[in-house]
């Protein structure tokens, strides 16, 4: 059949650029958060998950557990996309704003690359290219001391931090990158809202456990982090919704390309309201960081393109 076109023509970038937004606000409102930990704010995004798709599971009739051959897929997805969020949320409290979300932008380029590794997927000089601008970007953003000296200028607090913040946010967009090629794998043979189920199931009790072994579980003691964590889990919610309604009428390269506003947006928020400004690696980096996941994604949509042309004749 033939494809819906939108109503309103840009709606769905418009929802992109709302949700890269949303998702903006909701890392700033980590860093204002004081005295509770990144696996507890985890806990509770994963928490507000499950209640939203809990009655979609319920609407869809599509069980709690999913095809039975399919089921190993969704706790790898379930697993590693909980791990992602967990280790961003760390980076984001460990490192600044802008930096975190710049290097998480290297995931399709990662995706690229797993997938011709796993899925077999073609893996062109291009993607080789981009994958090499992203990891110069992640360099440049890093500011190793063997490259650039034991006197790092720039960094938040402590470089020890910085680095830390580094690798979370570099394992979290390798498990986000898996998380994609899983999701491929799996196709549409299984519910959207199954495969969140399976990440918010799958994190909460993850976070659980982890809180308790490191003994840093407990409610936040002054009213506003308790807002914050409210807002945080609403406008990751909201973000998230917004981006799918994006795909749902709007075409993935275009959307790929104008979700580099998160990067925008971080630089802005870091500047006004944590009065940080950004330096010339960082900038650097994350131009470097941006190019190539705009140029992987529209490799991918010019692509696509050709296929459907294809197939029409």
């Amino acid at each position: 059949g033939t494809k819906k076109k939108a109503a309103c023509p840009g709606l769905g970038l418009f929802y992109t650029v709302l949700s890269a937004f949303l998702f903006s606000v909701a890392s700033l409102f980590l860093k204002k958060i004081e005295d509770v930990h990144s696996v507890e704010v985890s806990a509770f995004r994963c928490v507000f998950q499950m209640a939203f798709v809990l009655p979609g599971l319920i609407y869809y009739k599509t069980g709690f557990l999913g095809p039975k051959g399919k089921r190993i897929f969704l706790f790898f997805r379930g697993f590693l996309g909980s791990s992602a969020m967990i280790l961003l949320y760390y980076a984001f409290q460990v490192m600044p704003l802008a930096d975190a979300t710049v290097i998480t932008f290297s995931s399709p380029v990662f995706t690229s690359l797993l997938a011709w590794i796993f899925l077999k997927e073609k893996y062109s000089v291009w993607d080789f290219v981009f994958t090499l601008f992203a990891i110069t970007g992640v360099i440049l953003i890093a500011r190793p001391p063997f490259l650039f000296g034991s006197h790092v200028s720039g960094i938040e607090g402590s470089y020890t931090d910085h680095l830390k913040g580094t690798i979370a946010a570099i394992t979290s967009t390798v498990s986000a990158a898996l998380t994609f090629v899983i999701l491929r794998k799996m196709g549409k043979s299984v519910h959207y809202f199954l495969s969140i189920w399976y990440y918010a199931v799958i994190g909460l009790i993850g976070c659980v456990i982890a809180l308790f072994v490191m003994n840093e579980w407990r409610l936040p003691y002054c009213g506003k982090d308790r807002v914050l964590l409210i807002l945080i889990g609403v406008l990751g919610l909201g973000g998230q919704i917004f981006l799918t309604k994006a795909l749902q009428i709007e075409k993935a390269g275009p959307v790929a390309i104008m979700k580099t506003m998160d990067v925008v947006f971080a630089f802005i928020l870091q500047i006004i309201f944590l009065n940080h400004l950004p330096t010339w690696w960082t900038v650097g980096g994350a131009l470097c960081v941006v190019a190539s996941s705009s140029g992987t994604a529209i490799r991918k949509w010019r692509q696509n393109l050709k296929k459907s042309k294809q197939n029409e004749i």
